[in-house]
């Protein structure tokens, strides 16, 4: 069974048909990505396949366990986070480091396995020389990549990305995108990530989903219009 199931989902706000007839389904162990031009609804998909936005029509259908038998874990970083605020009493180190914290137990001593992950999660962003910097000092773009940073060291099975890499530079994308092909195929996550640069990523994702206005329709009314072979593995 895949790991995620859309079937025929569409999706209106208010009146107005937004997303129309959407299919696609996901393995664990797939990177794919999520395309579309401005406006497109990439984000309004994402959220109804998370649950948190209710379809008109169709079916999400998200396995309950992984591999492993156990309970599967979604880490989900949505677009342009800018809710920390001047006060915020936290470190970029003490954030990161709380994303490895279990339910209810928030205070108990991270051992060296989770530093490990601490530690791959900071560099992975590029803020390492900055795990000392309190989140309220620091600027929109770096409070996205912290984000980013704490559902990596969560060690999600099915990371979901809405534009993860907006304020990274090339080299900070690139090292990014080889973290991401990495864990799909060593260490069997699944990723689906939305992104404007699919010409820059070629060679690191398996499938694209493309999203594209349909004609007759009014202009936000977008479907899936492809999705590429999976790229060899090597």
């Amino acid at each position: 069974m895949p790991l995620l199931e859309v079937s025929n989902l569409s999706f209106f706000y208010d009146n107005e048909k937004v997303l129309n007839n959407i299919n696609f389904s996901l393995e664990l162990g797939e990177f794919v990505i999520l395309t579309g031009e401005n406006g497109a609804a990439k984000s309004t998909l994402i959220k109804a396949i998370l649950g948190l936005l209710n379809p008109a029509t169709g079916q999400v259908k998200l396995a309950k366990i992984n591999q492993r038998g156990q309970k599967l874990s979604v880490g989900y970083v949505p677009q342009n986070i800018t809710s920390f605020n001047a006060g915020f009493p936290s470190t970029v180190q003490e954030f990161v480091e709380s994303g490895r914290y279990p339910k209810n137990r928030w205070f108990k001593r991270l051992d060296a396995e989770d530093q490990e992950h601490v530690e791959r999660a900071l560099d992975s962003v590029g803020m390492t020389n900055l795990r000392h910097k309190l989140i309220g000092d620091l600027s929109g773009g770096q409070k996205q990549r912290i984000s980013l940073a704490r559902v990596f060291a969560t060690d999600p099975d099915f990371f979901v990305l809405d534009e993860p890499t907006n304020g990274m530079d090339t080299k900070s994308r690139r090292a990014f995108y080889d973290l991401l092909r990495h864990l799909c195929r060593h260490h069997g996550k699944a990723i689906l990530m939305v992104t404007h640069a699919d010409a820059e990523m070629e060679g690191y994702y398996d499938r694209e989903i493309h999203l594209h206005r349909e004609e007759g329709t009014p202009w936000r009314c977008f479907s899936m219009t492809s999705s590429k072979e999976p790229l060899p593995q090597v």
